[in-house]
C-alpha cells in the first residue's frame, strides 16, 4: 500500500487512520462504543477534532451514531458482504489480470504477510491471521500500482474485518484461507498469472459464499 504523505494529513485524518488500523487489526470490534473523551484523551486532540475524525469513518462505513448510545463500530451485514465482495472482485482480480511485470518486491510483500499468518496460526492467533491475510489481499490490489485504490481498499480491509468479527470463531471461519493464499502467491511466484487469475476467483466466490451463509444462519430465529 502507498498511504498518502504524512505532510498532506491533518489531525483529524491521522487519528481516522489510527482507528481505521484498530479495526484492520481486530481491536475494534462491531457494537464498540467510540467515546469522544476518551480518543480525546488518547490523542491529545480537541473534540472537533475527534468528531471530525469519527465524521470520516462514518463516510467509509466503520461507524454509525446509535440515538441515546453515541458513535458505535458498525455491525455489518448480508448487503454488505455483496457489496464488499463485489468491490473485492473489481480491484483484485484485474490486479491479477494485468500485463504489467511483477516486481519481485511486491512478491516478497505477499510472501511476509503469508509468513506473518502462519506464524500467528501457530500461536492460535486468529485475529493476527486475519489481519496478515487481508494484508497479503491489500498487496494484491497494489500491483495496480494506484495509491488511490490503495486507500480505497483499506477502507474495504477494513469493512471486511468487520465482517469477520461478526462471523463467530474466527479460528473456523480464517483457517483454511492460508493454503489458498499460498497457492495464488506460488503461482504469481512461477509466472502463472491465468492460474493465480482462476484461483483467487474462486476464493472470492467460496469466500462470498461462506460468509453469506454465515449471516443468514444468524438470522434465523
Amino acid at each position: 500500500m502507498t498511504p498518502a504523505p504524512e505532510n498532506d494529513l491533518s489531525l483529524a485524518d491521522h487519528v481516522a487512520m489510527e482507528l481505521r488500523a484498530d479495526i484492520i487489526g481486530g481491536r475494534l470490534l462491531p457494537g464498540m462504543a467510540l467515546v469522544e473523551s476518551e480518543l480525546v484523551k488518547s490523542y491529545s486532540a480537541s473534540r472537533n477534532t475527534v468528531r471530525e475524525a469519527l465524521h470520516h469513518l462514518g463516510r467509509e462505513g466503520l461507524a454509525r451514531y446509535v440515538r441515546n448510545k453515541g458513535v458505535m463500530v458498525r455491525r455489518m451485514g448480508v448487503a454488505d458482504v455483496r457489496d464488499i465482495f463485489q468491490v473485492r472482485r473489481t480491484l483484485e482480480l484485474p490486479a491479477l489480470a494485468g500485463s504489467q511485470a511483477l516486481h519481485e518486491s511486491r512478491l516478497a510483500l505477499m510472501g511476509d504477510a503469508i509468513e506473518a499468518a502462519e506464524l500467528a496460526q501457530e500461536r492460535e492467533d486468529w485475529q493476527a491471521f486475519g489481519t496478515h491475510s487481508l494484508r497479503f489481499h491489500q498487496h494484491i490490489v497494489g500491483l495496480l500500482c494506484s495509491p488511490l485504490f490503495d486507500e480505497f481498499f483499506t477502507q474495504v480491509a477494513a469493512q471486511l474485518r468487520l465482517v469477520f468479527s461478526s462471523a463467530g470463531s474466527e479460528e473456523h471461519f480464517q483457517k483454511p484461507w492460508l493454503e489458498r493464499d499460498r497457492q495464488i502467491h506460488e503461482l504469481l511466484g512461477e509466472g502463472r498469472r491465468q492460474d493465480a487469475h482462476e484461483a483467487l476467483r474462486l476464493y472470492l466466490k467460496d469466500s462470498e459464499r461462506e460468509l453469506l451463509d454465515v449471516f443468514s444462519r444468524a438470522a434465523k430465529p
